[in-house]
């Protein structure tokens, strides 16, 4: 983390000094929370639409901070008069400030990951490659947004040898405020889905914000992208790059530079060559889903750039554990298998998990649960609609929705499956208004021999629906 006295991060962040009184004492680290302040940081007060953390400071002194930013129009209560402070014209742009100044000082390689699916995915894979070739720093939970961000820049420690940083947007600028903070040496754009349609307008506009990566790429560095996408090829040929970046395609299609081969897998893992790489032949990833394998691509791409051997990215690979939530494999309570997919969803992430659904065989039934995909726009219904018919019987047994949005969902799904046989004589397709009673109607039918996969946006909050199951 940061360790730096006030009056040099008065100088990293364009402050200026009212209170020093104290010595000018070292900082270590920073912190944005004053009910969690460890003794020694610094307090940053942010201010919010409903919240300002200025109302925090003195509390936030009072459990250890050494010192405090303060925005210098409002007025300094009493309580700090003998407490080391920093004036700044606005917090959050100060917090950032001094976040982009502590990365230029460190001699480290950046690692920028965007994308609207797998981006938490691919940072923890790019970060396994790497850890036994280097000390690796990434980003934790959801830090990865203007605040979160420049947090994570902060907690690096001067001899870290490199940090994956996820960057998240849902409006255009975001990445490109982010990039120019991180200034990475690889980016990565995982793939274009539909989030964020309503604030973005269209795919080919998601696209474009996600390219605003390449604006804090430094000379020289490297740009991987989703060779299988068609608009980020479009998007690239209206970009202009930073001198001497290299592009380079990943996917599964075979025009890619990174490509795979011979790709097998279960519910739990995928095995898979990389083409034109003797040395990483039969590579076993522990998780499931070819969208999976073209996110490790892109790692081991990013890897290989940054001259890490093939047997220590192997080794990275097998070793692999991905954030809760990103189809994590989980036993019922009678042994059945669920994939808990709900840390988030859209479309195109939905029909990756169905075409996941659809590759895998030996179940007495598998189990399609979906809940609401969020933030779609005015064409959410159709969206909606369009994944209940994708949804067909080879692919799955039964599909159980859950939430207002996915009545779409099943009212489609059911044209593929009516007149279908289904066990015991039950529904194949069934809509939901109370997630427990769905849940406790999956509970009395599931057999220790089925596979259940459950997705669903942040806010349907479907691993209650796992959660439900897995209890004895």
């Amino acid at each position: 983390m940061i360790r730096r006295t006030i009056s040099e991060i008065a100088a990293l962040c364009g402050g200026t000094i009212h209170h020093n009184n104290a010595g000018d004492p070292a900082a270590s680290g920073v912190t944005i929370n004053s009910r969690k302040v460890t003794p020694g940081q610094l307090f940053v007060p942010i201010k919010g639409e409903n919240f300002d953390g200025h109302d925090f400071a003195v509390s936030g002194i009072e459990n250890g901070a050494v010192g405090t930013l303060w925005q210098r129009d409002k007025e300094l209560p009493d309580a700090l008069a003998n407490v080391p402070v920093i004036l700044v014209d606005d917090t959050t742009e100060a917090l950032q400030q001094l976040a982009a100044s502590y990365r230029d000082a460190l001699d480290l390689r950046v690692i920028g990951v965007t994308g609207s699916n797998g981006k938490t995915s691919t940072k923890d894979m790019v970060a396994a490659v790497l850890s036994g070739a280097m000390r690796v720093h990434k980003t934790d939970g959801n830090y990865n947004n203007h605040i979160g961000l420049p947090l994570t820049l902060l907690d690096l420690s001067e001899d870290d040898d490199a940090v994956v940083l996820e960057m998240g947007m849902s409006e255009f600028g975001e990445i490109d405020l982010l990039t120019r903070l991180a200034k990475p040496d690889v980016a990565i754009i995982t793939n274009i889905g539909d989030a964020h349609m309503q604030q973005l307008g269209s795919r080919a506009g998601i696209a474009k914000a996600k390219l605003e990566i390449v604006v804090g790429l430094r000379a020289g560095g490297l740009l991987l992208v989703n060779g299988d996408e068609p608009l980020l090829h479009e998007g690239l040929a209206q970009t202009v790059l930073p001198e001497g970046v290299e592009v380079q395609t990943f996917g599964l299609g075979s025009s890619n530079q990174w490509t795979a081969e011979a790709v097998t897998g279960d519910a739990i893992s995928s095995t898979f060559d990389v083409s034109g790489q003797n040395g990483l032949q039969r590579i076993a990833l522990p998780v499931a889903g070819a969208h999976n394998v073209s996110n490790v691509l892109a790692a081991i791409a990013a890897a290989k750039k940054l001259g890490v051997q093939d047997d220590v990215i192997r080794a990275g690979i097998h070793g692999l554990k991905l954030t809760g939530m990103r189809i994590e494999p989980i036993r019922a309570y009678n042994g059945a298998m669920m994939l808990n997919d709900a840390y988030n969803s859209n479309p195109t992430a939905v029909r990756a998990a169905i075409d996941l659904l659809a590759g895998l065989s030996g179940y007495r039934r598998k189990w399609l649960v979906l809940g609401d995909m969020l933030e779609l726009g005015p064409d959410e219904a159709a969206m909606h609609g369009e994944i209940g018919a994708y949804v067909t019987p080879d692919k799955v047994d039964a599909v159980l929705t859950y939430g207002p949005l996915s009545q779409h969902t099943a009212s489609e799904a059911v044209k593929h499956f009516e007149g279908k046989i289904a066990v015991q004589g039950e529904k194949q397709v069934c809509a939901f208004e109370d997630k427990n009673e769905l849940a406790q109607w999956l509970r009395e039918r599931i057999a220790p021999e089925d596979l259940v996969l459950v997705k669903g946006s942040r806010g349907m909050r479907m691993e209650e629906i796992v959660h439900s199951l897995q209890s004895v």
